[in-house]
């Protein structure tokens, strides 16, 4: 996997070893970052990171800060790892992702840019405590990226900007 664009454009980034994660191509996160368009400035939440790949990829683009929020501790090891190479700074968190998500919510805490990547099995568990604490973090002008196995069309309480199919993945764009 590498970086797609942005000032770390074409270094490589690190995914974590087993099948536990499911790291997102690089053809579809540039696809995503085509429909999110500039994220210069922007605050990014990157829930169910992974290896971070969408994370760095918008702090790359010029994204002035990202939390990524992740409780398997061989992803958090990549992702501090990939932060370290690309000598990125972004907040790391170990923790569920949801329980993250309830508390930014409560605290007022709003991100320009949110990205929720799940295990595709695991959505449509999810997708009730999604649809309740996504609206509240989300900023006025921002965006939210979905990521889902290709049969399941997420339902959120936002505009839904687009949905396109991408082999097996599905990557549903809301805006608030």
């Amino acid at each position: 996997m590498r970086i797609i664009a942005g000032e770390k454009r074409g270094h490589t980034i690190q995914a974590p070893k087993g099948r536990d994660t499911r790291p997102t191509s690089d053809r579809v996160r540039e696809n995503v970052f085509n429909l999110v368009g500039p994220v210069d400035g922007a605050t990014v939440l990157d829930l169910y990171a992974g290896s971070g790949a969408y994370g760095l990829e918008a702090l790359s683009r010029g994204a002035e800060r990202a939390v990524f929020v992740e409780n398997d501790r061989d992803a958090i090891r990549a992702i501090e790892q990939n932060l370290d190479k690309l000598r990125l700074s972004g907040t790391v968190l170990r923790q569920d992702a949801l329980t993250t998500l309830a508390a930014e919510a409560g605290r007022g805490k709003k991100y320009d840019l949110v990205l929720v990547d799940p295990p595709y099995d695991m959505y449509l568990d999810l997708q009730p405590q999604l649809a309740r604490y996504l609206p509240a973090v989300l900023a006025d002008d921002g965006v939210l990226v979905v990521e889902t196995g290709v049969r399941i069309e997420p339902g959120l309480p936002l505009t839904q900007r687009t949905s396109r199919k991408y082999g097996q993945a599905r990557i549903t764009v809301y805006e608030q």
